[in-house]
C-alpha cells in the first residue's frame, strides 16, 4: 500500500513537471532542438582531417622524372599545387606568407641519379607552426614518396622477380576508422559534451525557476517526500533525454555516416545511466543555488568546461598531468564517450565496457542521493 502511494504521488509530481514543460518553447527548444543544432555544427566545424595541403615545387632539375615526382605528389590531391620556385632560398620566405605549407625541392641531377641507379635526394621543408598540420603533411609526404619509390622500381625493372629490387614490401592496416575521418572520433565526444550541457541545465534552471517563483511552497503543503519530489521532478526529463539521444545518434549517422557496431541494448542503457547521472547534477545544483542566474553560470562551470577537457573529448586524457587524469575520473561523460566509441566504432560488448557502465550508474546513485539529502522543506 505504502509502495502505490508512492507510485501514484510520483506519477503526479511527473505529471505535473510535463506540462510545465509543454507549455514553455524554451524548454523544448533547450531540450530538443538545441543537441541536434549543436551536435550538427560540431561535427562540421571541428575537423582534424588535412588535405589540399599548399605545395611549392623549387624543380631545379626541369626533367621529365622531376616532373613525374611532382605529378606524384599532387595526383591524390593530398597535396594542392600552387606555386613554382625558381630560387629555393625562397621557400621559408614563402611559408612564411602563409601561401604554402610544404615547399618540394629537386636538387639538379636528379634524373641523371635515377639513370645511374643511383639513390636520388629530394628536399621537402614543411611549416610546422602548427604541429598538428605539419604532421599530417609528413605523415602525407612519406606515402607520397613510397608511391614515388614504387613507381621508380617498376619503370627501371628493379620489381621483377629475381633483380635486386626492393627488398621489402610493408603492408599496413587501419582498424575501426580505415579511412582516419575526423567525424568519426569527434561525433561521439561532441554527443556527451551536448547531451551533458543540456542535461544540467534543463533541470538546474526548472527546478531554480520554481525556487524563485515560490511555486515550491505548494509543494511543501502536501504530504510527498524528498525523494518523491526528486524522482517526479527527473522523470519527464529524462524522457526529454531519450528523446535527445535519439535525435543526436539517428542525426549523427545520417548526416556523418556514424556506424553502428555494438549492443543497441548496452547503449541504450548507458545513454540512461549518463542522463540520470547528468540530470542528477541539475537538480543538485539548483537544490544548492535556488537562483537561476547562479544556476546556469554553476552549470556552465560543473558540465560544459569538464567535458570537453577532461573526458577524452578533443585531448587524450593519457597525455595530461597526473593530478588532472586524477579529476577526470570525476567526469562522467568520460566514460560515456568510452563507451560510445566502444559501441559505435568497435562493436565491443558488456565484457569490455563494463568498468564505465557501473561508473555511471555509481555517479547517478551518488547525485541522485545527495539531491535528495539537501532538498530540504525549507523556503530559506
Amino acid at each position: 500500500m505504502r509502495a502505490r502511494r508512492f507510485l501514484i504521488r510520483v506519477w503526479a509530481l511527473a505529471h505535473k513537471e510535463s506540462l510545465h514543460i509543454r507549455r514553455d518553447p524554451l524548454t523544448l527548444y533547450l531540450g530538443l532542438l538545441l543537441p541536434l543544432i549543436m551536435a550538427l555544427l560540431f561535427g562540421f566545424g571541428i575537423s582534424f582531417d588535412i588535405d589540399h595541403i599548399p605545395l611549392a615545387v623549387a624543380d631545379l632539375d626541369r626533367s621529365p622524372q622531376s616532373r613525374a615526382l611532382v605529378q606524384d605528389f599532387v595526383a591524390a590531391q593530398e597535396f594542392e599545387y600552387r606555386a613554382d620556385l625558381l630560387d629555393p632560398d625562397r621557400a621559408i620566405r614563402l611559408m612564411a606568407s602563409d601561401r604554402a605549407t610544404a615547399v618540394l625541392t629537386i636538387p639538379q641531377g636528379y634524373a641523371r641519379s635515377l639513370d645511374r641507379g643511383e639513390t636520388a635526394v629530394v628536399g621537402l621543408q614543411i611549416d610546422a607552426s602548427d604541429p598538428n598540420t605539419a604532421q599530417q603533411a609528413l605523415a602525407r609526404a612519406d606515402i607520397m614518396a613510397q608511391v614515388a619509390t614504387a613507381r621508380i622500381a617498376a619503370e627501371a625493372g628493379l620489381l621483377e622477380k629475381g633483380s635486386g629490387g626492393l627488398p621489402l614490401s610493408a603492408r599496413t592496416w587501419t582498424r575501426f576508422n580505415p579511412a582516419a575521418r575526423s567525424a568519426l572520433f569527434l561525433v561521439p565526444g561532441v554527443t556527451a559534451y551536448v547531451l551533458a550541457l543540456v542535461a544540467v541545465l534543463l533541470t538546474s534552471l526548472a527546478v531554480a525557476r520554481e525556487w524563485e517563483r515560490g511555486s515550491m511552497e505548494q509543494l511543501f503543503a502536501t504530504p510527498v517526500g524528498r525523494l518523491e519530489i526528486v524522482i517526479g521532478k527527473l522523470l519527464p526529463y529524462l524522457a526529454m533525454g531519450c528523446v535527445q539521444v535519439l535525435l543526436v545518434m539517428t542525426a549523427s549517422a545520417w548526416v556523418f555516416d556514424l556506424p553502428f557496431r555494438g549492443s543497441l541494448v548496452l547503449l541504450a542503457f548507458a545513454s540512461l545511466l549518463f542522463m540520470l547521472g547528468m540530470l542528477g547534477q541539475g537538480l543538485l545544483i539548483s537544490v544548492i543555488t535556488r537562483n537561476q542566474m547562479v544556476a546556469t553560470q554553476t552549470s556552465m562551470l560543473s558540465a560544459m568546461l569538464p567535458s570537453m577537457l577532461l573526458s577524452g573529448f578533443m585531448f587524450p586524457i593519457d597525455n595530461m598531468p597526473l593530478f588532472l587524469r586524477v579529476i577526470s575520473h570525476l567526469v562522467p561523460a568520460r566514460y560515456y564517450i568510452a563507451i560510445l566509441r566502444g559501441v559505435l566504432l568497435k562493436g565491443n560488448g558488456v565484457a569490455e565496457l563494463w568498468g564505465q557502465v557501473a561508473m555511471l550508474a555509481l555517479f547517478a546513485l551518488v547525485m541522485i542521493a545527495v539531491s535528495t539529502v539537501r532538498f530540504t522543506r525549507k523556503l530559506a
